[in-house]
């Protein structure tokens, strides 16, 4: 007999070594959207004339109805700066939907594949995520122009396609690649030269145990400067620029306010001057100095290009970073294309300066793997010759390690939807407009969509071990979603992935990695998934 059921029991080892209230997906069992099929013992499958009733939104579990005291409890048990692994501990508790409200904050938070699918299928044409109201607040008392990531609709839709040429397509990453190839060369020409002076062992064989998320921190910056708007601004110097400084503390100062201020109506605070708001303005506040000052300069260089021609200017057909682009087509307003690249560099250092440090330590602690993808680069890039595009291409581990670093390690821990009609998750309704979040990392660790998810394996990315693997999980497809999904995924989604892949490329031609440590890193939530205390990485020449 076969019925559509939703089912829920005991399973060991469903989330890593614990319990978790869940199926697992080798079992004849498929939990998306009221279409559960069980079978017999004989194995046979076949879909019977019975079907349970669909329960309501309130019948989904709950981690309490009442929305200010859960926010107490996060603030008493310092659960926002833990918040992944609240969402993983809840799961466990609740099974695999259950629905939360702290303060102004509401959502249904789900994480497997196949609802995930199930709530990008109801997206619509113009998809709406999670409005940051802390950003959109600052905008509107700033009378400042909001970027895609803050606008929906029409509007977003309209400006989003204009992005994506100079961003996302093909031909946007064949113009900017080779900067990040030369911000990323010129890293590890400065790594080689400071563990040669500061490193152990005899010369040439040196090595050097450090924190490297500083200077990671000063790459992230300086490839993003380089590619955004086209120029370097020297950050590999022996003694990097103090408004540079400034701009990776604001840029941290707005992350770690946004996230409580998510739970509070930002524009009380506004009103009664609290400090945490004001942190956050006046941190925005330098960040669009930082940009209007390089917009500024932008514009000038173009204006004087035009005017004196191609040949006393820039060499014809140059690029001049995504900024030159936009100035140069005329499609955006000068507000609009402020707004857009400011939240573009906001958005592009933290992001990739932390899970490179992820990814070192990774690399260190699983040596078999890396020195398997050491040999693929190298043959990757003698076969190249100097073109990075080619290299990337011949090195397929490269983008294994970012996808299984940030399926470890999610920047962002959800992706938010609202859907444009009613859907059914897990045999609940789900009524249009609700806030559903996919949180990303407990999908990452569990055991139902992944084969040993606490094994480091870059080539579980590969298409046949993806394909292999995914063929016991539905909706596999939404398995990888640090980036988003669709038309509103990650704008800058092709310079992170390329920025964090050419990075790597050269540290493993240039060092061997290693760490004193394997135990786990401890890891802490400020906007972004970023460990506690950044790992010590020990770097040989090679």
């Amino acid at each position: 007999m076969f019925i559509r059921v939703t089912v829920c029991f005991r399973a060991q080892g469903t989330f890593g070594s614990r319990n978790s209230c869940s199926v697992h997906p080798r079992r004849f069992l498929c939990m998306a959207a009221a279409e559960t099929v069980v079978a017999d013992s004989a194995g046979a499958r076949r879909r019977g004339g019975m079907e349970r009733q669909v329960k309501s939104f309130e019948e989904i579990p709950h981690t309490g109805k009442n929305s200010w005291v859960n926010l107490v409890k996060f603030w008493k048990e310092d659960r926002f700066r833990h918040l992944h692994k609240h969402m993983e501990k809840t799961f466990i508790a609740l099974g695999p939907i259950y629905r939360e409200h702290v303060g102004t904050h509401s959502s249904v938070n789900i994480m497997l594949p196949s609802d995930i699918g199930e709530l990008f299928r109801s997206e619509g044409l113009h998809p709406r995520r999670m409005t940051l109201q802390p950003w959109t607040t600052h905008r509107e008392t700033r009378k400042h122009s909001k970027g895609v990531f803050l606008k929906n609709g029409e509007e977003w839709r309209s400006d989003r396609l204009l992005l994506n040429k100079e961003v996302m397509m093909t031909s946007a990453v064949k113009r900017f690649l080779p900067l990040l190839d030369e911000v990323a060369s010129d890293f590890c020409r400065m790594l080689r030269a400071r563990v040669e002076r500061e490193g152990r062992g005899k010369e040439g064989e040196r090595c050097l145990t450090m924190d490297p998320s500083a200077d990671l921190f000063r790459f992230a910056l300086e490839a993003s400067c380089h590619v955004i708007y086209g120029e370097r601004i020297g950050l590999f110097s022996s003694t990097p620029s103090m408004e540079s400084q400034k701009f990776i503390w604001a840029v941290e100062r707005m992350l770690a306010t946004t996230l409580p201020l998510l739970y509070l109506p930002p524009r009380l605070l506004l009103r009664i001057g609290a400090p945490l708001w004001t942190q956050h303005a006046s941190a925005w506040d330098h960040i669009f100095s930082h940009a209007e000052a390089r917009i500024q300069r932008g514009y000038q260089r173009l204006s004087s290009s035009k005017r004196k021609g191609p040949e006393a200017g820039a060499a014809e057909g140059q690029f001049t970073g995504v900024l030159g682009q936009l100035l140069e087509k005329g499609q955006l307003s000068l507000d609009l294309i402020k707004a857009n690249i400011t939240e573009l560099m906001a958005g592009g250092v933290d992001t990739t300066a932390i899970p490179l440090q992820f990814a070192l330590f990774e690399l260190g602690r699983n040596p078999e793997v890396q020195e398997k993808v050491r040999q693929q680069v190298r043959t990757s890039w003698s076969q190249a010759g100097g073109d990075p595009q080619k290299a990337l291409q011949g090195a397929p581990l490269l983008k294994g390690i970012v996808k299984e670093t940030l399926r470890l390690y999610p920047v962002g821990i959800t992706v938010q939807r609202y859907p444009v009609r009613d859907i059914v998750l897990q045999n609940y309704h789900i009524p249009a407009g609700t806030m559903v979040q996919a949180c990303l990392y407990p999908l990452g660790r569990s055991s139902q969509v992944f084969e040993d998810p606490q094994r480091f394996d870059p080539g579980r990315w590969s298409s046949s071990s993806s394909r292999e693997e995914g063929q016991s999980v539905e909706g596999a497809g939404f398995r990888s979603l640090a980036f988003g999904f669709g038309a509103r995924q990650c704008v800058g989604r092709r310079i992170a992935e390329n920025e964090m892949q050419i990075f790597l490329m050269h540290i493993l031609l240039s060092f061997h990695l290693s760490v004193s440590s394997s135990e786990d890193i401890k890891t802490t939530y400020t906007l972004i998934l970023q460990p506690e205390m950044p790992p010590r990485i020990t770097f040989r020449k090679l």
